[in-house]
């Protein structure tokens, strides 16, 4: 049996998670998938952006993936899965709407990854409105 190979990713552009236990990322698979940790509306100073505005914090979830993308030399287009979080019905409309904003710029041919989106009570900390996490493959 082979053993499993893995490598963590810790972009210094993102929330550092190293005073937690977990990974940004993990790269795995021979170095073919990337698997990334839950994005919050974090920035890489730990500031809280868009206390309230989903829309705000959405934009912010997709630059951190975005940068956690880069770090391998990746892009948006390398995702093939996301898992959404999203605490409140009430937040869908303009996270959908905010959503095909971002995905004209992330994927302008419209090879969109699937995406289970679930609806919380909440998230880690009462702030979050979102949390996004995402498969990517790289080669």
């Amino acid at each position: 049996m082979n053993a499993l190979v893995k490598k963590r990713i810790e972009p210094e552009n993102v929330f550092k998670s190293s005073g937690y236990p977990y990974s940004q990322a993990i790269q795995s698979g021979g170095g073919e998938l990337l698997f990334l940790a839950g994005q919050v509306a974090l920035d890489a100073e730990s500031n809280y952006i868009g206390i309230g505005d989903i829309a705000a914090q959405t934009k912010q979830v997709y630059a951190n993936l975005v940068a956690v993308l880069k770090t391998v030399a990746a892009d948006f287009s390398n995702v093939v899965d996301l898992t959404t979080f999203i605490v409140g019905r009430q937040h869908l409309p303009v996270h959908q709407q905010t959503i095909k904003e971002l995905y004209i710029e992330l994927l302008p041919q419209g090879d969109y990854p699937a995406d289970t989106v679930v609806l919380v009570e909440g998230l880690y900390r009462e702030e979050f409105l979102i949390e996004v996490k995402a498969t990517a493959v790289l080669s």
